[in-house]
């Protein structure tokens, strides 16, 4: 199965990549790709382990990692790698700095839809035994190229039967497997990308809100782990109601690292998440504005791609999405997993734009926008206690262009969740009707 699947991946790459091409492949999983190829080189990432030995391959096909950029190859290629990869983003990242103007990125991965069967090809020998993590829709692969700058030139389907039957699979995956509804159903995907220049832009301030309840294991780690990125960043901790030592380790923090880092401290006089951001966004005085969730679900060590989505243009509001990479296990349970891929569909539909995750609390937004939203906020009332919807139907009102930043969910270290999944599902269902009333069917 092996050896007909990548002659039929050779051929569909040879289509674009000439025999005077040069060509490199990042941590191959099989030397029967671009290792095939006698102009193809590959190359391994010094972290990575998956791989096949150099060895495995022929002499001088080989390339130092760190002389990726020096080779000016006019191709890399991505050969399924994404599957596995537990920082997509920092891969194209990485990728990036390697390109030049005429490189184009080539990835390949497979339709989700083919999961069951790729799962039993590997339980039954027939493939490697490589359990995929990701599983990613092109949405998503589209939305991680763009914000490491890279523009998605082509995507294209291939495969209906990726085992060699005589006469079958080449008259199916070449006459049949193209036409319209059939391209749909095939296994692989192959997108083409080219790097986009980036331009130089001043480094803006952020100012980061980080509401706190019952969270005072987390306050010390949150101060000590929040990477700096602009030049005069704050983080703002607003306490709300805590039964715990929460305000005692807020005040400590501000104590033990204020020489270091600005850090202002208040104390809400209403109730819930919602509130408590809007005070911290109050309290703010730089161009950026960020919400990070006490608990560091989200790891505040993913906080810099936020930063550079809206930095450099990505997007005009910043959304977090847990559901791309696989999470821990105890990060969320099953209930609320159907709830949170539920209500996103829901409101993508109501909003018009894309959301895959619209609970995840890690938002950003510039201060102008924020203060252009809290002056219309009255179109929709001020009733979420959460503050995601608040800012999630206001950005889209306002025609913002919002991007989602894929980040891996962590399990909780500390404390209890202050979410009720069934009263505060209620709530959310409500929210949707009212948001499809006002949005959707005016």
């Amino acid at each position: 199965m092996r050896e007909y699947f990548y002659s039929l991946l050779r051929k569909y790459l040879e289509l674009f990549i000439l025999p005077q091409n040069s060509v490199v492949e990042i941590d191959p999983a099989s030397s029967l790709l671009i290792g095939a190829m006698p102009q193809g080189r590959v190359a391994f990432r010094p972290e990575s382990s998956e791989s096949p030995s150099a060895e495995s391959f022929r002499e001088n096909a080989v390339l130092p990692y760190q002389q990726l950029k020096q080779s000016c190859a006019e191709y890399l290629v991505i050969g399924g790698l994404i599957h596995y990869e537990r920082d997509i983003q920092k891969l194209f990242a990485d990728l990036h700095k390697a390109c030049h103007p005429e490189t184009r990125l080539v990835l390949t991965y497979y339709s989700a839809l083919w999961r069951p069967l790729v799962n039993l090809a590997s339980a039954l020998g027939w493939r490697g035994n490589l359990p995929e993590a990701n599983w990613l829709a092109h949405e998503d692969v589209r939305n991680l190229l763009e914000l490491e700058n890279f523009e998605l030139i082509s995507l294209d389907q291939k495969v209906l039967v990726p085992l060699y039957i005589p006469l079958v699979s080449n008259f199916i995956n070449r006459y049949i497997a193209p036409l319209p509804v059939f391209r749909n159903l095939c296994l692989l995907n192959i997108a083409v990308a080219r790097p986009i220049a980036m331009k130089e832009v001043d480094a803006p301030s952020v100012s980061i809100i980080v509401p706190a309840r019952n969270e005072a294991g987390n306050i010390d780690a949150i101060v000590r782990r929040i990477p700096p990125m602009g030049p005069k960043d704050e983080i703002i901790f607003v306490e709300g109601n805590s039964t715990d030592e929460t305000w005692s380790a807020i005040q400590a923090a501000q104590a033990r690292y204020g020489s270091e880092r600005r850090i202002l401290i208040d104390q809400q006089e209403g109730k819930g998440k919602g509130d408590a951001v809007r005070k911290g966004f109050r309290l703010a005085s730089n161009e950026i504005l960020m919400i990070l969730d006490a608990d560091m679900t989200v790891p505040p060590e993913d906080l810099p791609k936020f930063y550079a989505a809206i930095k450099d243009n990505k997007g005009e509001f910043i959304n977090g999405t847990r559901l791309v990479y696989p999470m821990e296990k105890k990060a969320m349970r099953f209930f609320n997993l159907l709830g949170n891929k539920f209500f996103a569909m829901a409101f993508s539909f109501v909003l018009g734009q894309r959301f895959k995750d619209t609970l995840c609390g890690t938002k950003v937004i510039s201060r102008s926008n924020y203060l252009k939203l809290a002056r219309n906020r009255s179109y929709f009332g001020d009733f979420d206690p959460f503050g995601d919807f608040d800012l999630i139907f206001g950005a889209a009102r306002m025609g913002l262009k919002i991007v989602e930043v894929p980040i891996c969910y962590r399990q909780r270290l500390y404390g209890e969740t202050n979410i009720s999944r069934w009263r505060h599902g209620v709530i959310l269902l409500a929210m949707l009707a009212f948001s499809a009333r006002r949005i959707k069917f005016i």
